[in-house]
């Protein structure tokens, strides 16, 4: 029951800090995309940011049981892969999630990961953000130092941040961005 307790009171506040997030707020505009680091990858094998150069690159920064993340950004990315499934299939478009545990790491396993990709439909690839044993903060979300969960990264084809926010924001602002970016 204490643990239950514990991880709706988390997910309550994940949920309040997604609903204040403002309206518009990138940052890191313009600098070179840090390298992921990866502990495991599901759904693709092992993929590196600079395997991708060439290509415009979305980043889902996700925690499975982050409200966020299911009401908006897991759902958004789920809608670009429909919307975006041509330049994805011609390589100029690539989705990538990112399970960047930060909170309830007994909770958010791996093997609870790969359940929750194959149960949310996820086919594009995700992977596991490397934990070291003495940080609370995975690798990847440190260097790209992300405010939380849900946040959004995208790449341009030279592998520059051009957009990155924490919580929702207009997808149509996404949109125009990738958009412009395909046809750079």
């Amino acid at each position: 029951m204490k643990k239950t307790a514990v991880i709706l009171a988390a997910a309550l506040l994940a949920g309040l800090l997604f609903l204040a997030a403002p309206a518009v707020a990138a940052k890191n505009l313009s600098q070179k995309a840090p390298e992921w680091q990866v502990s495991e990858w599901i759904n693709s094998p092992a993929l590196s940011l600079a395997d991708l150069r060439g290509r415009v690159v979305i980043i889902e920064f996700f925690q499975l049981w982050c409200p966020g993340c299911n009401s908006f950004s897991i759902p958004l990315m789920k809608y670009w892969a429909k919307k975006y499934a041509q330049e994805i299939k011609e390589g100029k478009l690539a989705l990538v999630s990112i399970h960047t545990v930060f909170e309830g790491h007994s909770f958010q396993t791996p093997a609870k990961l790969r359940e929750f990709v194959k149960e949310k439909g996820m086919h594009h690839p995700v992977g596991v953000d490397r934990q070291l044993k003495n940080s609370r903060l995975p690798e990847t979300m440190k260097a790209f130092r992300t405010g939380g969960t849900p946040e959004m990264a995208i790449i341009d084809k030279q592998g520059y941040i051009r957009f990155q926010h924490f919580g929702g924001f207009n997808p149509r602002t996404g949109e125009k961005l990738i958009d412009q970016l395909l046809a750079e």
